[in-house]
């Protein structure tokens, strides 16, 4: 039994690095499903999803010439490609949306700009400060004592 890029196979987990998890196809062979490719979410680690000896359900996404075999769990899913998208794209539009609220109390949106600038006066306010106390501390404007 040859693998096919595109491909759906079961297989089982064999072995979970940081980078992702081997599994063992029905042929034999070894694949490698890294980690971007487990969940259509953003994956920290590795051991909240998969453990050593779970069956899973496989897409073969690419197979070398040196005979790897990369794989995907998330795209393994009976889901159109076109619908894994826009979620994708929707959670995403989502986030800014939450966040435009000012800190003054405010519900006036924030334009990108108004952030940056807002930003970069307290970062000054913040360094202009922190220079302040230490200079006083080394004996200010870099006077060498002894």
């Amino acid at each position: 039994m040859s693998i096919e890029v595109g491909s759906k196979l079961q297989g089982k987990v064999t072995g979970i690095t940081n980078f992702g998890a081997f599994v063992e196809l029905p042929d034999g062979s070894t694949g490698l499903v890294h980690i971007s490719e487990v969940a259509d979410n953003y994956v920290k680690d590795i051991n909240d999803h998969l453990k050593v000896g779970d069956q899973v359900e496989v897409k073969v996404l690419n197979v070398e010439k040196d005979g790897k075999i990369g794989l995907s769990i998330k795209k393994a899913k009976d889901r159109p490609e076109s619908e894994r998208r826009h979620s994708h794209s929707h959670s995403h539009s989502q986030r800014p949306r939450q966040g435009k609220t000012n800190d003054r109390g405010g519900n006036r949106a924030e334009t990108f700009e108004s952030k940056m600038a807002r930003f970069l006066k307290d970062s000054e306010d913040r360094l202009s400060s922190l220079k302040r106390n230490t200079e006083s501390k080394r004996g200010g404007r870099g006077a060498r004592r002894g």
